[in-house]
């Protein structure tokens, strides 16, 4: 790599894994508030996938004349802040990208990023681990800001998709907000679950009193709850229809440094898994997702610029 140019993985006809490139692009300096990090790690996340098929793009919520970077989240050390920063160079640090509609992504070797909403990582934890909180951990944490704290009558929460992602974090933080959480999840993802702290089942009643639908069962999931309940989806692309009186809310994630900071001290303390499946290179980033689309699999991709 010379200085004055990166590599960072885009698609510019999105027809799936094979349409990712990767390309030369010019380094740029921080401005005002901003830092320039080089990335240690970047996940490959579901909505990665999306990007790459064009998903996002024939929904209207994509218009890069050029090209759409990938990837949402990443750990690194920064290497340069713009004014008003008081990060040092140097400072190990992770943090998410949000919206579709941009031209790069955490796919790369270096990134431009707000400094507010990046989190300094705790010296005890590595930065491939770092790197599988920021999504999928903030997504949690603001389900759960959506959820609120358990009324002490009707807390009986059933988190879908329990051993997922997301869903593992839900079970995790819901319970400090008084909930009684039952995680629904397969038979081998039990020990995992009850590891957790959760009551655990695989097949689900309906009468709960919220729901958060890690696993998108979408009217499936909202047929779980009790009438007057909760329910908590993932897909702000598509909330189901409110019915029996049930308030039907979407998480839309969003970056949030301080809260991102919080999350990995949970993680390097231990109290949140951070599950890693194989580290790739960004050369490989096709292979990454066509790993991830079979599914399946428990721990993260995580791409290695």
């Amino acid at each position: 790599m010379s200085i004055s140019t990166f590599r960072t993985a885009v698609v510019r006809t999105p027809s799936g894994p094979d349409s990712i490139e990767i390309i030369d692009v010019p380094v740029v300096e921080p401005g005002p508030g901003e830092v320039r990090v080089e990335i240690a790690a970047a996940p490959v996340n579901p909505v990665d996938l999306g990007v790459a098929r064009g998903l996002f793009h024939a929904m209207g919520l994509v218009n890069q004349p050029e090209r759409t970077g990938l990837g949402w989240d990443f750990a690194g050390t920064v290497v340069a802040v713009g004014p008003g920063v008081d990060l040092a160079a140097g400072t190990r640090v992770a943090g998410l990208v949000d919206g579709f509609d941009r031209d790069f992504g955490t796919y790369a070797e270096q990134l431009i990023v707000r400094a507010a909403d990046l989190a300094v990582v705790p010296d005890g934890l590595d930065l491939v681990a770092a790197s599988t909180v920021p999504l999928n951990g903030l997504a949690a944490a603001q389900i759960v800001d959506l959820l609120g704290d358990a009324p002490a009558e009707g807390n009986r929460l059933l988190v879908t998709g329990a051993a997922g992602a997301v869903g593992g974090y839900v079970v995790s933080l819901a319970q400090d907000r008084g909930w009684q959480v039952t995680g629904l999840a397969r038979a081998e993802d039990e020990e995992f679950v009850r590891g957790l702290g959760a009551e655990f089942t695989t097949h689900a009643e309906p009468g709960w009193d919220a729901v958060a639908d890690g696993a998108v069962l979408q009217e499936r999931g909202l047929a779980l709850v009790r009438d007057h309940g909760d329910f908590v989806g993932v897909q702000p692309s598509a909330k189901p229809a409110a019915e029996r009186g049930i308030t039907v809310q979407v998480v839309v994630t969003h970056p949030d440094g301080a809260r991102l900071g919080d999350l990995l001290a949970r993680a390097a303390s231990g109290e949140l898994p951070t599950r890693v499946h194989a580290v790739m290179p960004l050369d490989q980033v096709a292979e990454a997702h066509r790993a991830v689309a079979k599914g399946g699999v428990r721990g993260r991709y995580v791409l290695k610029p």
